[in-house]
């Protein structure tokens, strides 16, 4: 089983959820490995890949930030391929650098072979830690998911990350309302709206890509501004650096 944060989700609909889920994978023999307590690997999810970089939005993308999870190793991989900008964000952000910037050209003149370099350990080890004041504007956020529904609505493992990153990339001005948030995901992974609502501080997905489908989200729906400061837990703030740097004071 995948390690749970102190924080991890308290929120019984929610984790009733992702356990049925993570069961079904397993069940349907759609689980790649085991996905309980994670960001679930999926059969297909090269396709879904696929799928995601046949878009334009990607095509004219310069700049993508991806999450750290195995699920979306194909993503990171085809990002660097096509040459753009890769963002991957440091995992459990325990860095005050919470993303590492990989290049093509930087790798491939160190001899760093792309598709190690897709991998979080890889991405550790050849990538380059970056201050949110030496990043460039993101085009296409892609983050990883367990669930999602048609109107946009996620959720990832419980922890909270995927907020704090979009929270954080918001405040730096890095993203706007206007950036595209993305997942690959396999189709049994998106449920019924009523299962899955919209709160206040969460970022809803424009995209959600499968292995067969590709599903643009319409909605008036605006995103949140930053960090809900009220919902960050003391375990939370102790653990990630970053929010000690940038917190309000009272």
């Amino acid at each position: 089983m995948g390690e749970r944060e102190s924080w991890a989700s308290n929120n019984k609909e929610k984790d009733d959820l992702r356990y049925s889920i993570w069961n079904t994978l397993i069940e349907k023999n759609f689980a790649v490995d085991d996905p309980f307590g994670g960001i679930s690997n999926f059969t297909g999810c090269e396709v879904a890949a696929y799928n995601l970089a046949s878009l334009q939005v990607w095509r004219d993308a310069k700049v993508i930030k991806c999450n750290p999870d195995t699920a979306q190793i194909p993503v990171r991989f085809r990002a660097l391929q096509d040459g753009k900008t890769l963002y991957m964000a440091v995992p459990r952000l325990t860095d005050e650098r919470c993303f590492v910037e990989l290049e093509k050209s930087d790798l491939e003149s160190r001899g760093i072979n792309l598709e190690y370099a897709s991998t979080w350990q890889g991405a550790i080890e050849h990538g380059k830690k970056v201050h949110f004041e030496d990043m460039k504007k993101i085009d296409i956020c892609v983050t990883g998911c367990v669930a999602v529904t048609l109107l946009g609505g996620r959720t990832g493992k419980g922890a909270g990350f995927a907020d704090l990153e979009f929270g954080l990339l918001r405040i730096y001005n890095l993203i706007d309302d206007s950036t595209p948030i993305m997942t690959t995901v396999h189709d049994i992974m998106i449920v019924d709206n009523d299962k899955l609502p919209i709160q206040k501080h969460d970022t809803f997905l424009t995209c959600v890509v499968t292995p067969t489908r590709i599903i643009h989200m319409k909605t008036d729906l605006k995103q949140p501004k930053g960090i809900e400061w009220d919902l960050v837990e003391e375990a939370q703030y102790e653990a990630i650096p970053i929010l000690k740097k940038i917190k309000p004071k009272k």
